[in-house]
């Protein structure tokens, strides 16, 4: 009986504390991330709507090891920056014939389809731009945006603001 009221108490206290964190926490390090303060920084310049989703772009191109500058660039080109969007579709994907349920949803389709599907898979940059839109004008634009918002290498982001 004795081992079992241990057991309990343990039980309980680590019910306790699992009790205390939040369901889905931003860690401290990925609000801290240069990139993801550069990238909010940039969308609020613009006054896009897209600036509470820094994260989520930051989060999905490290998922699915795209340039961290790539997906928040197309959606400036396409919706400036989530502005002019329909169906939480920011990225104009599939000649925006296709909706998302959410904005959040749309990023991360978009960016697993960038980064692991069978149309993009092991491209690079300029393969990938030439595949999501033949025009050559379109690559130069989002080329420009990338470039504005900084260079590719995190580390490097903090020395721009």
């Amino acid at each position: 009986m004795r081992k079992f009221l241990i057991f309990a108490s343990l039980f309980s206290a680590q019910a306790d504390m699992a009790a205390e964190v939040p369901h889905h926490p931003k860690s401290l390090e990925a609000k801290q991330d240069p990139r993801t303060i550069r990238l909010r920084h940039f969308f609020e310049a613009h006054g896009c709507p897209l600036r509470r989703f820094a994260e989520d772009f930051i989060e999905e191109a490290d998922r699915n090891m795209l340039d961290w500058r790539l997906l928040p660039s197309i959606s400036f080109v396409e919706s400036s920056g989530g502005k002019y969007q329909k169906n939480n579709n920011v990225f104009g994907w599939d000649s925006c014939r296709v909706g998302f349920t959410s904005i959040r949803a749309g990023i991360r389709e978009v960016a697993a389809q960038l980064g692991r599907g069978k149309l993009y898979r092991g491209k690079n940059l300029n393969a990938v731009l030439k595949t999501y839109n033949p025009r050559p004008e379109y690559a130069v634009k989002v080329k420009a945006v990338m470039n504005s918002l900084g260079p590719t290498y995190p580390e490097l982001a903090v020395a721009l603001d």
